[in-house]
């Protein structure tokens, strides 16, 4: 666990001490190496549980390919905020850089924690760098009000939780995850203890975002800086879907009084968005509500509680994170250069830019699902352990998937084809920079197809 974690805690001087005209090069070229160091775990021998285990921190299969994610997403982050960062004093950049290298410390010990209340304040620190990223570098001056809808959302939803956390130690007498899957189960007999469970969830739930707690997703996605942008839909709402497995597997196995709401709302909130999608003309705006839309259906993954819903959670996760962060900075490649994020005055790109257009058409075919994708494996795991729960839900997965099909590509024709509209006389090209950046967002998407078990979890 050290051999990344010292050396991303050690980004930090090495972006303070280097000379203002190598911070970029310098920045990119250390966190690439601790991305490439990361890979190293996914050649996991040990099949089963835990290694790499140290007092608070380890690795199992679950935690693993997140955390490869999240190292990848670094290198990433920086090579996308490049552009828009050029132009501010050399200490900002600094600034800028250390802000998301401690973003990336606080998810490393979060998703490696061994111990539930060190995830649970690592959980909480991650607000700080991405509040003071929306705040300082958003775009508009709605950056405040989102800001406020982040933290507000998430600390109201994350203080049950620690309640719940504490009177589970008292119980339990331990907060280790090692031992707590080996608990005899807590009979839920009285309202407290209905209310506990609720507790123990609501927090991921905000997080994910579960719908009809979602409203703090598309304000934060669309007034953030494109690295913002790019950590939130990658990494952040995995948290939340992370700490549900976490917590489901100590929890009482499935009730329908108590898990019946949130089931509905996830499937319902797969629709809901997916029609939001469908009227939207803000791009940015477009590309988060569909997180919400897909993070509904990792929500009802992992809410029934069986090993193909968990694994078809993990799956879509893995694969809505690199999908979602590509069409975020494809969004950010057209803002830079028409300065609008509405569709209507931004259409008809590929007359202008072809080879953009083709990195446009994989990542929204990856938003739709197609085979042999893993965003398809896990979409089709999910919808068949749900079908296998309940037939009924076949109507509201069915129906999410098609509106998904109908707003993915109602995306790309608005943004790529047609003619070039006349106010547009002078668009940058595409630099080789960008096309790096979604090269290396999409080609372990498609390469993830000839491997898939890396990302599989805990189902062998």
């Amino acid at each position: 666990m050290l051999k990344v974690l010292i050396p991303t805690i050690m980004l930090i001087p090495a972006t303070w001490l280097a000379p203002s005209k190598l911070i970029w090069p310098a920045a990119l070229f250390h966190s690439l190496t601790i991305a490439l160091i990361s890979l190293s775990w996914l050649n996991n021998a040990c099949e089963t549980g835990w290694s790499s285990l140290n007092h608070y921190m380890a690795l199992d299969p679950l935690s693993t390919p997140l955390l490869v994610l999240t190292c990848w997403l670094l290198p990433l982050m920086v090579l996308a905020s490049q552009n828009h960062m050029s132009m501010e004093p050399a200490n900002r950049q600094r600034m800028y850089i250390s802000l998301l290298t401690s973003l990336q410390i606080f998810l490393i010990m979060a998703f490696s924690a061994t111990e539930v209340l060190l995830f649970y304040v690592m959980f909480e620190a991650t607000l700080i760098p991405t509040l003071i990223l929306i705040t300082r570098w958003g775009n508009q001056a709605e950056r405040l009000n989102a800001g406020t809808y982040f933290l507000f959302y998430t600390l109201a939803g994350s203080l049950p939780l620690l309640v719940a956390l504490l009177l589970l130690q008292n119980a339990a007498g331990s907060l280790s995850l090692l031992t707590l899957s080996y608990l005899p189960a807590f009979p839920m007999a009285s309202f407290a203890d209905k209310a506990w469970w609720a507790g123990c969830l609501l927090a991921f739930l905000v997080k994910m975002p579960l719908y009809g707690m979602h409203l703090w997703l598309p304000k934060a996605h669309v007034e953030a800086p494109i690295a913002g942008s790019m950590v939130l839909a990658a990494v952040l709402l995995k948290l939340g879907g992370y700490g549900m497995m976490r917590m489901m597997i100590v929890l009482e196995p499935l009730t329908k009084e108590l898990s019946y709401p949130f089931l509905v709302l996830a499937l319902w909130g797969v629709i809901m968005t997916g029609s939001i999608c469908l009227r939207q003309t803000d791009l940015k705006s477009l590309i988060a509500y569909s997180s919400v839309g897909h993070m509904g259906l990792v929500a009802g993954g992992i809410l029934i509680q069986t090993p193909w819903g968990f694994t078809g959670a993990l799956i879509l996760m893995i694969a809505h994170g690199l999908t979602s962060s590509a069409l975020f900075c494809l969004a950010n490649t057209n803002y830079e250069r028409t300065h609008t994020r509405t569709m209507v005055l931004a259409r008809g790109l590929q007359m202008a830019l072809p080879l953009m257009t083709a990195w446009w058409f994989i990542a929204s075919l990856a938003n739709l699902a197609l085979p042999p994708l893993p965003n398809l494996m896990g979409e089709l795991m999910i919808i068949s352990s749900l079908f296998n729960w309940s037939w009924a839900t076949i109507a509201l997965t069915g129906a999410g998937t098609l509106i998904t099909a109908g707003y993915s590509l109602y995306m790309f024709l608005m943004t790529q084809r047609g003619p070039l509209p006349p106010h547009m006389l002078a668009l940058d090209p595409s630099h080789t920079r960008e096309h790096l950046l979604l090269a290396l967002h999409l080609l372990p998407l498609i390469l993830l197809i000839l491997k898939p078990d890396l990302i599989w979890g805990w189902t062998f």
